[in-house]
């Protein structure tokens, strides 16, 4: 007979949160790595996340001279995005990465420091093998909105796709290649870094598939390091410290170009017709202006 157990109040929580901070602390005091908890990804997701794992772990190494060492260790739980914002905001997360918006900037404290120089906000789609020809003819705006997009439920970037007039149909992220395969939407738009990982995995099951040749969507879509707005405020002066170190010191760049160069040269972006979107949930505060931070197609 299986036991069941009964979720933690909230007032549970927050003390479990609290007692947990309390130990980090001192274990700090008393030279003993630093744990810092961060969501743990589903098997199959290695290519989406995996990169800003790296990166944190390398930011976090940059500064262990300053701060010390620190252990990273992932949740007991796998989870999705929608959860994990939850968890980091209740204190039972350290750190997270997510699209920004301003009402998460609100909420959470982010380091405006693009986890992969805003590479995501540079969409490719995946397609039916056999529109390849009808999605050639699209050349604005105009045209993508008569095709219908795919998205996981509950993206941060559905309502960007809805505020410029696409239609989008929502459905679990593994499904979504499953539904595509059937034709039930138009264009899966992915992240350059995403994309061919993601294909070259999923094309024996879906041989109907294809990579599309001719469009590059756009819109800023940063990913960034957020932090509990309570109790984060340390950790997140370390990470963007150590980040800042990286971008000194030319290792930013190096992690950029060991993570997405072979994706960049493989996707013949030269060769594209650049749609771009615009994004309403982008905080006034993106430092847009900092070319350190973000890739430009070409430059």
């Amino acid at each position: 007979m299986k036991l069941r157990t009964r979720p933690a109040a909230p007032g549970r929580r927050r003390l479990a949160a609290l007692l947990c901070a309390a130990w980090t602390m001192t274990a700090m005091a008393a030279g003993e790595p630093a744990l810092i908890r961060y969501p743990a990804f589903p098997q199959g997701s290695e290519t989406r996340f995996q990169p800003y794992l790296d990166l944190l772990r390398e930011a976090v190494e940059h500064t262990n001279a300053k701060y010390g060492p620190a252990t990273l260790r992932p949740s007991t739980r796998l989870m999705n995005e929608a959860r994990y914002l939850q968890e980091l905001q209740q204190g039972n997360l350290d750190v997270i990465w997510s699209s920004t918006t301003e009402e998460r900037e609100r909420q959470m404290l982010a380091v405006r420091i693009p986890l992969d120089k805003g590479l995501l906000g540079y969409r490719i789609a995946l397609i039916p093998a056999d529109r390849q020809a009808a999605i050639a003819g699209v050349r604005d705006l105009a045209g993508l909105r008569r095709l219908r997009v795919g998205q996981g439920l509950g993206w941060g970037d559905i309502p960007l796709y809805r505020y410029n007039g696409i239609k989008v149909t929502e459905a679990g992220y593994e499904l979504l290649f499953s539904m595509l395969d059937k034709k039930r939407f138009d264009l899966f738009p992915r992240g350059i870094g995403e994309i061919f990982s993601e294909f070259d995995s999923r094309s024996p099951s879906y041989p109907g598939l294809a990579v599309d040749k001719t469009l590059l969507l756009y819109y800023p879509w940063p990913y960034y390091f957020f932090f509990n707005r309570e109790r984060g405020a340390e950790l997140a002066k370390r990470v963007e410290e150590g980040m800042r170190l990286m971008l000194k010191d030319g290792s930013y760049d190096r992690f950029f170009l060991q993570h997405y160069g072979a994706a960049i040269r493989r996707a013949e972006l030269d060769n594209r017709t650049l749609i771009r979107l615009e994004n309403p949930l982008l905080p006034k505060d993106t430092p847009l202006d900092d070319a350190r931070l973000w890739y430009r197609p070409g430059r």
